[in-house]
């Protein structure tokens, strides 16, 4: 027997039990370990909506996720029971367009685990997943860190997409998880002048703990004269700008102060359309880019992990056990101080 969380409605999340799914030939049964709550996540089980997305329940919750290989396939040859690994969600077809030219996370008919249509989540305690986007961790690796693979290759992809290296300037608006997970991935591609903005004290504290070499905290200031502030603080116009937060001001902050030349990265998506300084971004040839998710990047978040190149076990403040799942995403929802990323255990 299986236990799983469904969301049925705005705020209506549900434990449910049902049969283990039999695998296919190219898939593995994965018992499941931990699970990473994600911004979008609570954003689609309080708001019920996320982007462009509408909620269409019942759906599976949970895409952030590790565990441990119970079965496989009769044609799996990656893998086998024992092995620890972290699943890459989503399902892309390989046939597509966009999957022959290397850009699989735009498959138009993947099925992304616990996107807003109903799809399966991994918040339970057997998954079955093909074999070939589930990734065998190393022993340097830990499950804890392997559920926090998924929001990683966001940031891996952002800042390769970005062009962050050697000597960087960065500024990262939003010190939530996937701001600081944006500054330890810069870091490690070599951004040596990054600077993080956030509307909590506690949240930036905890950048600088973890290697920002600036910090401001947001206070109401129109975005035009903000990024004055930044450029006062880092001493120059930063290169990249990593926007994480998905809140109006902090896009056309972004955009303001990004040096001539530079990129800004949408990686917080806001849940309706906002207005931007279009006209600034296009005299100064500021280029605008999107991020959708990750390619190929789990091979690279791990090896970055295995060699203590990044440290994202500082993410980790809030623990919980399967049956308090309700907890764990009123805690997110709410975003009380001190809350950075919080796990649920399957196990």
């Amino acid at each position: 027997m299986n236990s799983y969380i469904v969301l049925h409605g705005v705020g209506d999340l549900r434990l449910e039990k049902g049969p283990v799914q039999e695998i296919e030939p190219h898939e593995v049964l994965v018992r499941m370990s931990w699970v990473g709550i994600c911004g979008s996540d609570v954003s689609l089980a309080y708001k019920g909506k996320l982007a462009d997305y509408e909620l269409e329940p019942p759906l599976g919750v949970g895409h952030e996720a590790s565990g441990v290989v119970a079965k496989c396939g009769s044609d799996v040859k990656n893998l086998k029971p024992g092995d620890r690994v972290a699943l890459e969600p989503g399902n892309p077809c390989g046939s597509c367009q966009f999957c022959r030219g290397g850009h699989y996370n735009t498959c138009e008919t993947s099925c992304f685990h616990s996107s807003p249509v109903p799809n399966p989540g991994c918040l339970s305690h057997y998954y079955k997943h093909r074999a070939d986007l589930c990734h065998k961790l190393p022993d340097t690796v830990s499950l804890e860190e392997g559920a926090l693979i998924e929001p990683f290759a966001v940031a891996i992809h952002a800042c390769r997409r970005s062009g962050v290296s050697m000597g960087t300037s960065v500024l990262i608006c939003g010190a939530g998880p996937l701001g600081l997970l944006g500054l330890v991935t810069a870091k490690a591609m070599g951004a040596s002048n990054i600077l993080v903005t956030d509307i909590k004290a506690k949240r930036l504290e905890v950048a600088r703990q973890m290697g920002a070499h600036h910090t401001l905290l947001v206070d109401g200031s129109e975005p035009r004269a903000f990024a004055q502030r930044v450029k006062q603080t880092m001493g120059c116009m930063p290169e990249v700008s990593l926007e994480c937060s998905g809140v109006e001001s902090a896009f056309a902050t972004a955009i303001y102060a990004t040096r001539m030349c530079g990129v800004v990265m949408v990686m917080g998506l806001p849940t309706k359309d906002v207005t931007l300084p279009i006209v600034n971004a296009a005299i100064r040839e500021v280029d605008i880019r999107g991020v959708f998710r990750y390619v190929n990047c789990y091979p690279i978040a791990i090896e970055m992990i295995s060699k203590g190149l990044v440290n994202l076990k500082a993410l980790i403040t809030h623990s919980f056990k399967f049956g308090d799942f309700q907890k764990a995403f009123e805690i997110c929802r709410d975003g009380a101080d001190g809350v950075v990323k919080c796990l649920i255990s399957c196990e």
